[in-house]
């Protein structure tokens, strides 16, 4: 069962993707910004993320259902109804994308995590790099200065999905590869950071999330940003 809600121009749908993707028309959206899953993680170890306090270990985050790993008929269907694409991932799934590449460099230092997460595009022919640090609490401190840490920790993103990005890479991705009136789809909703960073720019977003915690949580990230003064200008 699908449900639907919406807030402005962003519509939370909760649901499989594929499905739902099969009934919309050809190119009903203008440009699909996608973060699908490449490995089944969450079934091996219940949660991600640990850590101690002064209460012992807590969880960071809950439960989840296991991860579908999208194959080619999720990637024909996303191209035959978004006119452009933005594909997370890239490099780990057997499929032919365009040439463009756009790689976000999380500044993690000595990390054990990637250093960076790379995203096909068809939008341009080169190669983008886009500098924001995202290592547990040492987040960047803007799109401008994102080598740079953060120093009030109180402004930092709240963490609430396994493999959740930050709102200032969607904002730097639509500012620079988005044009005005564009209608925006993500398949794999999450966290939402997309949803935050649409509704900051002004573009309309369809996001589809098949797991009921993570469209809920993000439902209620959405709804509690827009409660607050407006982050970017």
């Amino acid at each position: 069962m699908e449900n639907n809600m919406l807030i402005s121009t962003i519509s939370f749908h909760l649901g499989d993707c594929l499905e739902i993707m099969k009934d919309l028309p050809d190119k009903s959206f203008d440009l699909a910004i996608v973060d699908p899953p490449y490995f089944s993680g969450p079934e091996r170890r219940q949660f991600y993320g640990r850590r101690v306090s002064n209460i012992g270990v807590q969880r960071i985050y809950e439960k989840s259902e296991a991860w579908e790993v999208p194959n080619a008929e999720y990637f024909n269907e996303l191209k035959r109804i978004a006119r452009h694409y933005i594909v997370w991932g890239c490099n780990y799934f057997d499929y032919i994308f365009a040439h463009g590449r756009i790689i976000w460099d999380k500044c993690n230092g000595a990390s054990s995590f990637s250093d960076c997460e790379i995203a096909a595009t068809d939008l341009i022919e080169s190669v983008r790099l886009f500098p924001f640090m995202w290592n547990g609490m040492m987040q960047g401190k803007s799109i401008a200065n994102g080598r740079i840490m953060q120093g009030n920790k109180k402004l930092n993103e709240k963490r609430i999905h396994p493999t959740q990005k930050p709102v200032a890479l969607y904002i730097w991705l639509l500012k620079n590869y988005a044009k005005e009136g564009w209608r925006i789809l993500d398949t794999h909703l999450g966290s939402g950071s997309i949803a935050i960073a649409c509704h900051e720019l002004g573009f309309s977003l369809m996001g589809i999330e098949k797991d009921e915690h993570y469209y809920k949580s993000a439902l209620k990230r959405l709804e509690q940003h827009r409660s607050q003064p407006k982050l970017f200008n």
